[in-house]
């Protein structure tokens, strides 16, 4: 039987981190289907709510830290242009979570629309995939 209150956590803690919310779920004998979409959803909602509150922080930040500067230059700009809004949408679900990733976009100048469909794409297929790793995973164990 699936408690409503189970499926919330893994929603809860994905908002935080897909890393999270699908161990959990299967932890707790969730369908894996469930934990997928439950999980997912909580990231995106996580990515949206950044990418939607993000663009006013962004504005104050650069202002803050680009005195006179150009934001133009450095490092994660540099792997910024090679990869891209795609890149992003599709690595930072996995690399280091839909927050983080969503913020470093605004950060770094995305369209927010663009940003946003990378990301639910990014997102979706990280929580299939991870999902079905770790429940192929715990079945062979």
């Amino acid at each position: 039987m699936v408690l409503i209150t189970d499926v919330a956590l893994v929603f809860l803690m994905s908002i935080f981190e897909l890393w999270i919310g699908i161990p959990l779920g299967l932890f707790l004998n969730l369908n894996p289907i469930l934990v997928a979409i439950s999980a997912a959803a909580g990231s995106i909602l996580s990515a949206f709510i950044i990418v939607i509150l993000g663009d006013g922080l962004r504005k104050k930040f650069l202002k803050w830290r680009y005195r006179g500067k150009s934001p133009n230059e450095g490092r994660i700009y540099d792997i910024w242009k090679k990869y891209g809004i795609v890149g992003l949408g599709l690595l930072s679900p996995l690399l280091f979570g839909a927050p983080l990733g969503a913020a470093l976009g605004i950060g770094l100048g995305s369209p927010r629309n663009k940003l946003l469909v990378w990301m639910i794409i990014g997102i979706i297929i990280w929580s299939i995939f991870i999902t079905v790793a770790l429940t192929l995973g715990l079945i062979l164990l």
